[in-house]
């Protein structure tokens, strides 16, 4: 008779661990929050069970307690699992190198050889004679834990996919708008006395680079070039602050010592010193042929006199915009453009680029390009070329612009 009850027993026990299953994956199917899926796995292994205590440690972002059911809540926050845990890579039994108070059974929970979550059992009824529900039911439990863990990791990482999907249509809408900001060489000035072309890649979605070309008055044209410190969003949007004020500000007859102290003051006020931006500005005036310039902490553009066959570098003459909230004293100098002089300004995304001897290249390409009567517009397409920009430099890590000038006169 006891024998047959044994098997009866038996038989309903496997009945429960299978409807169990099928609830579960049901459960999963139906795309039960985390919540409704920890509470019946807990009711399983408890109230079915008659398993005393679990606490489940998950790893997504960091190491975090998921479920406590039966453990004092200092478990929580007391078990060290980076140096207590990560060790175990095997379902442990009544460790005592463990050193786990109330703790019988260890479950790590592994998914391609990385650990994702560590399952600690205790059984309130130890008192009771016959074997442990948790050593009886231990496959059943381990099997159930796999399920609900790596239904758990899966909702994470659907639930990150759509948030990197958000994450990168809001990069392209933010690269589209930002891309804007950027004149198109279609709308540069091009006649008799200029010519003004530009380049713009970002290394990432969106960057840090900002070039601008304005015409101020019937003879004189205002252009720019500026780098953000950092990369990334917040430099872009640092970046699309300057680029408002930097319109609104320059005007034919602003003084560019005005216009930098300007600046400065914005960024300041924006950034507070976590940021700065590298500015060089310049001013042309077609009829006198006089070049002003600012360079606040920018690389030096590189100017070449076709008819003298001199190179000058415009080397910077203060601190970058936003460093400090007060712009030290700063003059602006003047150059006199002679007939197909140029002027090619730069990031330092290309300057910074590594030529054959692993040394950066600097001004060197550009120097060796312009020194010619092509236009520059066509200096710069070959310079690009030759370097392999953007699509086929492997030592290509920021963002690269150019902004650069024929001064036809």
């Amino acid at each position: 008779m006891r024998k047959k009850k044994t098997s009866v027993d038996r038989l309903q026990i496997s009945r429960f661990k299978l409807d169990s299953l099928l609830d579960i994956t049901l459960s999963i199917n139906d795309n039960l929050p985390t919540e409704d899926l920890l509470s019946k796995y807990e009711s399983i292994l408890r109230n079915k069970l008659g398993i005393g205590k679990i606490i489940i440690f998950k790893h997504s972002l960091r190491w975090e307690c998921i479920l406590n059911a039966g453990f004092p809540e200092e478990f929580e926050t007391g078990i060290d699992v980076e140096n207590k845990l990560l060790k175990y890579n095997e379902t442990e039994i009544r460790n005592k190198n463990l050193g786990i108070e109330g703790v019988e059974i260890l479950i790590p929970i592994f998914s391609n050889n990385t650990p994702l979550a560590f399952i600690l059992i205790g059984d309130i009824e130890e008192d009771r004679k016959g074997m442990s529900p948790v050593i009886r039911h231990l496959n059943f439990v381990k099997t159930i834990s796999g399920i609900i863990i790596a239904a758990i990791e899966n909702k994470r990482l659907f639930m990150e996919s759509l948030r990197q999907e958000a994450l990168k249509k809001e990069l392209e809408l933010a690269a589209e708008m930002q891309q804007k900001l950027i004149p198109d060489n279609r709308s540069m000035p091009v006649n008799e006395k200029l010519r003004i072309t530009g380049f713009y890649y970002p290394h990432y979605e969106v960057g840090g680079d900002y070039y601008d070309c304005i015409r101020l008055s019937p003879s004189k044209t205002g252009f720019c070039i500026a780098d953000v410190s950092g990369k990334g969003i917040a430099a872009a949007i640092l970046m699309s602050n300057f680029q408002a004020g930097f319109r609104a500000l320059f005007t034919s007859d602003i003084e560019l010592e005005t216009l930098v102290i300007k600046l400065n003051d914005l960024i300041w006020t924006n950034a507070e010193g976590d940021k700065f931006i590298t500015f060089f500005v310049a001013r042309y005036d077609h009829q006198t042929a006089i070049l002003e310039y600012l360079n606040a902490g920018h690389n030096p553009p590189v100017f070449f006199n076709n008819e003298s066959r001199q190179l000058t570098h415009l080397h910077s003459q203060c601190i970058g915009i936003g460093m400090i909230d007060e712009m030290p004293p700063v003059k602006h100098e003047v150059l006199y453009v002679t007939a197909n002089s140029k002027i090619v300004c730069y990031t330092d995304g290309l300057s910074d680029l590594k030529g054959d001897n692993g040394k950066e290249i600097l001004t060197s390409e550009i120097v060796k390009h312009i020194k010619n009567k092509m236009p520059v517009e066509e200096n710069v397409k070959k310079m690009l070329d030759k370097l392999g920009i953007p699509d086929n430099n492997p030592g290509l890590f920021d963002d690269v612009s150019i902004i650069a000038a024929d001064f036809i006169k």
